[in-house]
């Protein structure tokens, strides 16, 4: 998935669904729709502002109409208060990080902005984005420690939105082979081992036969087992989980070529070419649920949180019977978190004022149209803990049962088991990845190994973690 792209439609969809909802949620409005931290106290009406407003600049990516429409909610901002205007700089996907580039040439950067997931910390080691740790000072609540995108020791932006990897499945699939669900509670989460011998169970060729039954035919599979998402960016949750990694823990080391690593992508790998229980995947494509689940061709897939609001959703109203799990687990249990950051350039001489926006725009209750729906989930760490707040989020009928979806999301991302994803502390992973996909390619048709394909490509893949492709 891009998720900085998506991140950018969603905080338009945002300012579009802002106006329309307010901060309510199944109808029930709220009444104050204002920023409760860090809000101005309205001055009497005839009373005379003493100081003019501090004016600062926000860029997006998106058309000048979907520019229009982000400024409409920052109008809202600039009217909830007297201390601060925001004036909103729309700039087209496609020449997005040419413009900010010359901006920061020029030393005329807007004070603050979108970045994608895999630039902030790229931007951050060439000095060009503000710490913003103290953003949420005096705050109720804070976002997800695994939401903070840190360089050096210092949080220099925090994600818009929280996704996390799940496992998704097709209960009718399950039912009819009489194969108990996925578990949706950490504590129980199946094995590696576990969740192969289910997918065996549920992966029958055009005569019902199973992959560990006499007369198998792996080449007339009718129905498949499970689908492992083999986009190089969600692969390292299995080499995490097999106790290994793409990185060392502070980003410094390439870690890749542990054998820990290699095994966990070979056993992805091994899925489709030994134990014929997924379809081949060449991990270059962002529709896995699409093509699996959705299709109807897989019984259990694994992807992110946010196809519930994408995807599933639609696919439910047309009949489809589907359930989230937390994903299995090789030898640690593994999920990670991402979501695309809204960050404060260095170049600004009101970061303070910038701050306050970004915490204001950020906000569960201007972004609900996304969460409500399945899309986004919150980002602080309240509504993950405040029950109250629990249920104004999930208790409504674009989620799998409340139970479930509490168990295998909502507790799974504050769990120990959540990390962040390798963008949210190292730099190049744009490079890495892209180059890890095309080292790979072979491994997914069986004609080399993870072991072979790494070992062979180690010292390009280390020079891309460094930037010297």
């Amino acid at each position: 998935m891009k998720v900085g792209k998506r991140l950018g439609v969603g905080l338009v969809l945002a300012a579009l669904t802002f106006s329309a909802i307010g901060c309510g949620n199944n109808g029930n409005k709220e009444t104050n729709t204002t920023p409760s931290a860090g809000e101005a106290s309205s001055k009497p009406e005839n009373s005379p502002s003493k100081t003019e407003k501090v004016k600062i600049t926000y860029s997006m990516w998106g058309s000048e109409e979907e520019g229009k429409t982000v400024q409409a909610a920052a109008d809202k901002f600039n009217a909830s208060q007297d201390k601060i205007e925001v004036k909103v700089e729309a700039i087209p996907w496609e020449n997005y990080m040419t413009k900010l580039n010359t901006q920061a040439t020029a030393g005329q950067l807007p004070d603050t902005g979108i970045l994608k997931e895999d630039g902030v910390i790229q931007w951050s080691s060439d000095g060009m984005l503000n710490d913003v740790s103290s953003m949420y000072d005096g705050s109720d609540s804070k976002p997800l420690d695994s939401l903070a995108y840190k360089y050096q020791g210092k949080t220099v932006a925090y994600a818009a939105a929280n996704e996390i990897l799940l496992l998704y499945y097709n209960k009718d699939m399950f039912d009819k082979a009489n194969v108990p669900y996925p578990p949706s509670a950490l504590d129980k989460a199946w094995t590696w081992d576990e969740f192969v011998a289910a997918a065996k169970k549920l992966t029958v060729d055009k005569n019902g036969k199973h992959p560990d039954e006499d007369g198998f035919k792996s080449q007339s599979i009718v129905q498949y087992g499970a689908s492992i998402e083999n986009l190089p960016w969600q692969l390292e949750t299995w080499a995490l989980s097999n106790g290994g990694g793409f990185y060392s823990s502070d980003g410094t080391e390439v870690r890749i070529g542990e054998d820990a690593s290699t095994e966990a992508i070979q056993k992805v790998a091994d899925l489709y070419l030994k134990d014929h229980v997924a379809p081949l995947s060449v991990g270059q494509t962002d529709d896995g649920i699409q093509r699996t689940i959705i299709a109807g061709t897989v019984a259990m897939a694994t992807n992110g949180a946010w196809n519930v609001g994408t995807s599933l959703n639609t696919a439910k109203e047309k009949g489809l019977n589907y359930g989230v799990a937390v994903l299995p687990y090789m030898k640690e249990k593994v999920t990670l978190n991402t979501g695309g950051a809204n960050v404060v350039f260095s170049q600004t001489k009101h970061p303070k004022e910038a701050m306050e926006w970004l915490k204001w725009y950020n906000s569960e209750e201007n972004n609900w149209g996304l969460i409500s729906s399945g899309i986004w989930m919150p980002t602080l760490q309240k509504w993950y803990t405040d029950e109250t707040l629990t249920h104004k989020w999930v208790d409504n009928p674009n989620f799998p049962p409340y139970d479930e979806y509490k168990s295998a999301v909502v507790d799974y991302a504050q769990s120990a088991a959540a990390r962040p994803a390798s963008w949210f502390y190292t730099n190049h992973t744009t490079d890495f990845n892209t180059l890890l996909g095309s080292t790979l390619g072979d491994v997914w048709t069986g004609k080399t190994t993870a072991k072979e394909a790494i070992t062979k490509n180690l010292d390009a893949l280390k020079a891309a973690h460094t930037g010297n492709k």
